[in-house]
């Protein structure tokens, strides 16, 4: 007679920031440009002759990070000036790329996707192939030193011309082996429609390159769609009004669209109230493929654990739930499909160490 078998009381796991610190995990959303150390900011300043709003690291931290100043998307984004002011050269960038990833790695993300827009590195000359090189040779190190996968994003920008997103997407698809995951579409949402930037997306798909886009957080349910219809979007950066269309929510969950949730910025750009307003809980019961992310590490004050610990303690997540999304981060992943596979596989079987039960390991499933 077989024994039956008892389901694991997650709830008697406590989840500490130390713990969710010490699991494998992704992080999907982060931005070069607003993921910096301060202290490496001030020393590009002193060699590039930069002039900076401080040079004492306290004081500019406290200058670059969000908290509750901003009002809107707009002004969480003028943080950006700072850092982009010492990002015009390429020692710099490659500098930057690596602290980034050697700074997740720490926190044992096993695979970081890191998004820039190289159109924002070209106030002295340089060309875009020189800033994608940069990049590429910063992550490339970090990966040579740390047990770390990276992959690289391009973003179009909103507000730029969409010519300008052509030729990025362009770019993108001749980098396509070297590490360029995805294109995306980032920048002020309100009054700049991701439709017009069409002809970037149609080059992207036409050439088998993955597409995400910002979507959905400073502006309605329309964004998402334009996003996912018009632009071939397979996942949807923030997506925190997508609670706010039914029909749209129920086809995003059908057809297995991520969504690269970002707690602490969602707040501090007032795409919602608080972090009890976030319908992030609503999202994960309903089934949808939630993952959470930085966004900015510096602007936001954050790590992948700080935001996967601050959602288990404001939604009263138990340890199951916590593995659950961790899990969905390495499904959601920008890698091939048997890359992804191994990946996922290593972090349920180190996740198991822990105490989480899956059914998900060796299963050819995991990774859909």
């Amino acid at each position: 007679m077989s024994e039956k078998k008892v389901k694991k009381d997650y709830s008697k796991i406590e989840i500490t920031e130390e713990l969710i610190h010490k699991l494998p995990k992704t992080e999907l959303h982060c931005h070069l440009d607003g993921s910096c150390r301060v202290q490496t900011l001030i020393e590009l300043a002193a060699e590039q002759k930069v002039k900076l709003p401080f040079d004492d690291v306290e004081k500019l931290r406290e200058h670059l990070e969000v908290g509750d100043k901003a009002k809107n998307l707009g002004d969480y984004l003028k943080g950006f000036g700072v850092t982009l002011s010492v990002m015009q050269e390429p020692k710099a960038i490659e500098r930057i790329a690596f602290e980034l990833a050697e700074d997740a790695a720490k926190e044992n993300v096993r695979y970081l996707e890191v998004r820039y827009s190289p159109i924002l590195h070209i106030n002295k000359g340089m060309r875009l192939t020189e800033i994608n090189d940069a990049v590429i040779r910063g992550l490339s190190k970090a990966e040579s030193k740390h047990n770390i996968k990276t992959g690289i994003i391009v973003c179009g920008m909103r507000s730029i011309n969409p010519e300008t997103s052509l030729r990025l997407a362009e770019m993108t698809v001749a980098y396509k082996t070297r590490k360029h995951m995805a294109f995306d579409l980032a920048g002020q949402e309100d009054g700049y429609p991701a439709k017009d930037h069409q002809e970037a997306f149609a080059l992207i798909l036409r050439n088998n390159v993955n597409v995400t886009a910002h979507a959905g957080e400073a502006y309605g349910p329309e964004s998402i769609k334009q996003a996912i219809h018009d632009c071939g979007a397979h996942r949807i950066g923030h997506g925190t009004r997508l609670i706010e269309d039914g029909d749209l929510l129920n086809y995003v969950n059908d057809h297995r669209i991520p969504i690269e949730i970002c707690l602490s910025s969602n707040v501090q750009t007032k795409a919602v109230k608080d972090f009890k307003s976030h319908p992030l809980r609503i999202y994960y019961d309903y089934g949808l493929r939630v993952t959470i992310n930085t966004d900015n590490r510096l602007m936001s004050a954050t790590t992948v654990s700080k935001e996967i610990y601050l959602a288990s303690k404001t939604f009263n997540f138990n340890f199951d739930d916590v593995c659950n999304i961790i899990i969905n981060g390495f499904k959601s992943a920008f890698l091939p499909y048997r890359d992804r596979v191994v990946l996922l596989n290593e972090a349920i079987a180190e996740l198991q160490t822990y105490g989480f039960e899956s059914t998900y390991i060796d299963d050819k499933a995991a990774a859909m």
